[in-house]
């Protein structure tokens, strides 16, 4: 569903003035992994699951430091108040839809219960965040299913990140365009930091600062943004820099309104450094954390294609056409 040559920089748009890491997305940061499952059958089934690794080993025993900021909390993202609380991601994180967010969980604590040395296990905190789309799909029916949400774990990968409508961006609607997953990357003082995104939010368009024509739509919606970062970096810090996401969010005009759920969470690949950033040296991954989350969302749209589906709401077809730049 995403085709090649269209993402921002390859269309002309920079965002911001810090340079791109290599594949400019989350998988710039050595280690991060990601898996997509994508269900698209028949007229009624567009939706999937992605799944983000900090690292490809046994995460639970592993830990990694991780800090969350929510904007509006109109939405789900399981685990928060651990994480909150202790500052730290002992599960791979998992993207889906609104009403397969418990299949989700089931999927994280068998894959987290299966791994070597867990056999002690008998708690976990499982990570889940979710966007609504049913516009698109049939939200109603069980899928993804928990071996198709494990199978998104078992395919992530490093490497370029499938974007557009793949994984749990396949029936996202963003703007009333296609919005789907999106990615972009930063390297800021010999730090890389990387956003990835499920879009699926409302508001007036804005593409390098300038409004999109006259384009508003869908004020309520969700996003959900994943950073992650090689730079050592406290829960504390972490959770500071998550919060700046929303900036970027901001940026390409989202309405922010009161059934928008908007999720920033941001983990560190630096497990126990000796030595943690300042605060002072804080302000660069700020910044860079605004450009890579508005270059993502920008992404997500840019790499989605027209999708016809069934809006769970009305009982209908739909048609939701992509974003089309001159």
């Amino acid at each position: 569903m995403s085709g090649p040559g269209n993402r921002a920089r390859e269309r002309g748009i920079v965002i911001g003035h810090f340079p791109a890491g290599p594949l400019n997305g989350i998988t710039d940061v050595a280690g991060v992994r990601v898996g997509h499952v994508t269900l698209i059958e028949g007229d009624r089934t567009r939706t999937g699951v992605t799944a983000i690794l900090p690292h490809g080993g046994n995460l639970f025993a592993e830990k990694v430091p991780a800090g969350l900021a929510v904007f509006n909390g109109f939405g789900k993202l399981t685990g928060a108040t651990q994480i909150r609380e202790l500052g730290e991601l002992e599960t791979p994180i998992l993207l889906t839809n609104t009403l397969a967010t418990g299949r989700a969980i089931e999927a994280l604590i068998a894959h987290t219960l299966a791994q070597p040395d867990n056999a002690r296990v008998v708690s976990l905190n499982a990570v889940v965040g979710e966007c609504n789309d049913s516009r698109l799909n049939d939200i109603r029916a069980a899928r993804p299913s928990v071996a198709e949400m494990r199978a998104a774990i078992g395919a992530a990968t490093p490497g370029p990140v499938r974007e557009g409508a793949v994984g749990a961006g396949t029936g996202t609607v963003a703007f009333g365009l296609k919005g789907g997953i999106g990615t972009a990357s930063r390297l800021v003082n010999g730090h890389m930091l990387g956003v990835l995104v499920q879009s699926n939010f409302g508001g007036s368009l804005r593409i390098g600062g300038r409004p999109y024509g006259e384009l508003r739509h869908d004020a309520d919606g969700s996003i959900v943004i994943i950073l992650a970062t090689d730079a050592p970096l406290c829960a504390r810090n972490l959770e500071r820099l998550a919060r700046r996401c929303f900036g970027g969010l901001a940026r390409i005009g989202a309405a922010f309104s009161n059934g928008s759920g908007d999720y920033a969470l941001a983990f560190s690949t630096r497990r126990n450094p000796p030595e943690t950033l300042s605060n002072a040296e804080m302000s660069p991954l700020f910044e860079a954390a605004i450009e890579a989350t508005e270059e993502a969302i920008l992404n997500s749209l840019l790499m989605a294609k027209d999708m016809d589906g069934f809006d769970a709401s009305t009982n209908k077809h739909s048609h939701i056409k992509a974003l089309r730049l001159p």
